[in-house]
């Protein structure tokens, strides 16, 4: 992969696959970042505008998560060009495909990501016996459905309020992305204390200074419902959520989300990504500048990941969400910390500790694993 503005130092990526079916109108990427770790794990997304660059950056940004979480797993990213609301017999079929056409790879395990949920990781799973994040009655944890990427986005809030001058209890937050991780991250934070003044997803915003209802939105978005079909709140269109005032933005919609003009907009003190690569360096660069406080999101959003690789070595649930608090709070810390002792962006502080994890893997593995 090309260095640029966005990506560290590393080698990498050890594999890249184009996967077509036409059979099955299957048009994949595969990108395995690194292997320095173990096999590696990354998220299969489905959308139809997703591209190669996209799935290169993602796959780095799994490899860096990986690591800086201490799991013993390389980073790899998968992507398919297609409608993820198709016809549920028709994404049955493209799922087996796409699970049939990655049997050979054994070096990457399959989880859950925008488009893919626990029931496509059971699909895969029954075809190559090898995809995480899958369904309980199946023996996995099915981390979307109970929020692990959620609940590590929460115990990053803990962790990063006191390096905002922030109390979590009765802090503004604003969510972009409504999803299975905003949602989550809606209802963990408001059992914390904070109130939750906007919210966004595909079809618009709804803001209430006073607070919306999380309850009531967390339900109605699990039933397959629209923000804009509640009846509480004001209606604005989503892009507004950049201007709203609050204390934590949580970008956890698609990649730059946040582009460097739209920097000065921002009204918050605490960034919080819950998906992943949602602005450029520059941008947080520019935000840094003006007081706000941006946690990597390769260190803020590692919930997910840590609960799939639970699942893969055998865990409970229960020690999953554990495991995902202890982790998720102390890289937190140890990067904010970083950061602010050698006075430097916490990305910055973020890739160096990963690329440490990664060097002191490296010296123990055959040669090939990037």
């Amino acid at each position: 992969m090309a260095a640029d503005s966005r990506s560290p130092p590393l080698s990498g990526p050890v594999r890249v696959l184009h996967l077509r079916v036409p059979k099955f109108g299957l048009r994949a990427t595969l990108v395995i970042d690194s292997l320095a770790c173990g096999p590696a794990i990354g998220g299969l997304r489905i959308a139809p505008d997703v591209t190669l660059r996209e799935c290169l950056r993602l796959a780095r940004a799994m490899t860096l998560k990986n690591a800086a979480a201490g799991l013993p797993h390389g980073g790899a990213k998968a992507v398919i060009a297609a409608d993820p609301g198709m016809p549920a017999v028709d994404k049955e079929a493209l799922l087996r495909a796409f699970a049939h056409a990655i049997g050979h790879e054994r070096d990457y395990i399959a989880g859950p990501d925008m488009g893919s949920d626990e029931t496509c990781m059971g699909w895969i799973h029954d075809e190559i016996g090898r995809a995480v994040g899958r369904p309980a009655a199946l023996g996995g944890i099915p981390l979307d459905e109970l929020g692990a990427t959620g609940w590590g986005l929460a115990h990053a809030a803990e962790a990063a309020a006191p390096f905002a001058a922030l109390s979590l209890k009765g802090a503004r937050v604003a969510i972009q992305g409504f999803g299975a991780v905003g949602r989550h991250a809606a209802v963990f934070l408001a059992e914390r204390g904070a109130v939750l003044v906007g919210a966004a997803d595909s079809r618009g915003a709804l803001v209430d200074p006073a607070g919306l209802d999380v309850a009531a939105l967390a339900r109605l978005k699990a039933d397959g419902g629209a923000l804009h079909d509640h009846p509480g709140g004001v209606r604005r269109p989503a892009s507004a959520l950049l201007d709203l005032d609050c204390d934590i933005w949580i970008p956890a919609a698609r990649p730059d989300a946040i582009a460097l003009a739209d920097a000065p907009r921002l009204r918050a003190r605490l960034v919080l990504p819950g998906a992943n690569i949602p602005m450029s360096v520059a941008t947080e660069r520019a935000l840094a500048a003006r007081g706000v406080l941006v946690v990597p999101d390769f260190i803020a959003n590692a919930g997910g990941v840590i609960c799939a690789a639970m699942e893969h070595a055998g865990a409970t649930a229960e020690a999953a969400f554990q495991a995902i608090g202890q982790k998720v709070a102390a890289n937190v810390s140890a990067v904010l910390e970083a950061a602010r002792r050698d006075a430097c962006l916490p990305r910055e502080a973020a890739i160096a500790l990963a690329i440490d994890r990664l060097a002191r893997a490296m010296r123990v593995r055959r040669f090939g694993a990037a």
